[in-house]
C-alpha cells in the first residue's frame, strides 16, 4: 500500500512538473498598420483603425493598450503607423515598437 501511494505522487509530482505554466506559453506577435483615430493618455491607449492581419483578424477599428516605453505624446490623430501587437496566451494584447509612418500634420 505503502509503494503504491508512493507511486501515485510521484507520478502526479512529475506530471505537474511537464506541464508548462502559462508564463512559459509563448506570446504571439503581429504586425499592425494603421490610422490613429484617437489617444487615451490617462488610460494609455490609442484607437487605431487598423488593416487587416492575416492569419489573426480583420481590418477593424480598434482600442489598443499601448506599452510603458512609448511615449504617447508623439502620437497624434491621423498619423498612419507601423506598430507590433502582442498577444498572451490568456487573451491580453497590446501595443509595442509603434512607429509613426506619417504625420497628421504634414497633411
Amino acid at each position: 500500500m505503502h509503494r503504491t501511494l508512493t507511486l501515485v505522487l510521484f507520478a502526479a509530482a512529475l506530471t505537474s512538473c511537464l506541464r508548462k505554466p502559462e508564463s512559459a506559453k509563448p506570446r504571439h506577435h503581429y504586425p499592425l498598420t494603421g490610422l490613429i483615430v484617437a489617444v487615451n493618455f490617462k488610460d494609455r491607449t490609442v484607437t487605431v483603425d487598423a488593416a487587416a492581419i492575416p492569419h489573426f483578424m480583420e481590418a477593424m477599428t480598434m482600442e489598443y493598450p499601448v506599452q510603458s516605453g512609448i511615449d504617447l505624446n508623439r502620437l497624434h490623430v491621423g498619423d498612419k503607423i507601423s506598430a507590433t501587437v502582442n498577444v498572451s496566451p490568456d487573451g491580453l494584447y497590446d501595443l509595442s515598437n509603434v512607429e509613426r509612418q506619417s504625420s497628421a500634420a504634414s497633411k
